[in-house]
């Protein structure tokens, strides 16, 4: 299991590299934030069936994370998905079958925890690609329950996340996932610090 530190460290991009396998997803778009819809779950299930039938027991954990699978919780209308393969550096293990049952593979991140990310479409859904115990993981199902459990958390983090879309939206022609992410970041990491406070994890 990761060490307390390990689940506690907040990790920026290194400078100069470029995650993007689909140049595509660096592309500006008008960012919405909606209110919580009450098919996310089911959402969320479809996709988790297709990819179960996809890698079949390479599966090694899928979880349903980020705003979408918090109750009443705003969001950009997408499902998150946490999947734990046994090696995320292995490509060839898993990308080429998940492609087939039509996912994009569109991040590398091999200095995050070798992270990869896939899209798919219908529903529209990032499925994070991650390996056993990593900190990561751990850290999207703590902020998932904490959220659930704290309402004013939930409402600071609703408005974060509305400011950050508004401040896309400004802009010519939209912003990225990324700018918007990065936005929206501060109050992400402070509620993230009272948590993992509230856990005996950080002094």
């Amino acid at each position: 299991m990761p060490t307390n530190e390990e689940i506690t460290r907040h990790h920026d991009d290194p400078p100069g590299l470029d995650a993007f396998v689909d140049p595509s997803a660096q592309q500006p778009y008008e960012i919405k934030v909606v209110e919580y819809d009450d098919d996310w779950p089911a959402a969320f299930e479809r996709v988790a069936t297709q990819i179960r039938e996809a890698l079949g027991d390479r599966v090694l954990e899928l979880n349903h994370v980020g705003s979408t699978s918090v109750p009443g919780l705003p969001a950009k209308p997408v499902i998150d998905i946490d999947l734990v393969v046994a090696d995320p550096a292995d490509e060839p293990a898993y990308i080429p079958d998940l492609e087939a049952a039509g996912f994009v593979h569109t991040v590398r991140e091999p200095w995050w925890h070798e992270h990869r990310l896939v899209k798919g479409a219908e529903p529209l859904a990032h499925v994070h690609i991650f390996g056993p115990d990593c900190p990561e993981v751990i850290r999207h199902r703590m902020f998932h329950d904490w959220l659930v459990e704290h309402a004013d958390e939930r409402e600071q983090y609703a408005a974060a996340k509305r400011a950050a879309a508004a401040e896309m939206n400004a802009r010519p022609g939209g912003g990225t996932g990324m700018d918007y992410n990065r936005h929206k970041q501060p109050v992400v990491r402070e509620i993230h610090d009272r948590m993992f406070r509230a856990h005996g994890m950080l002094p």
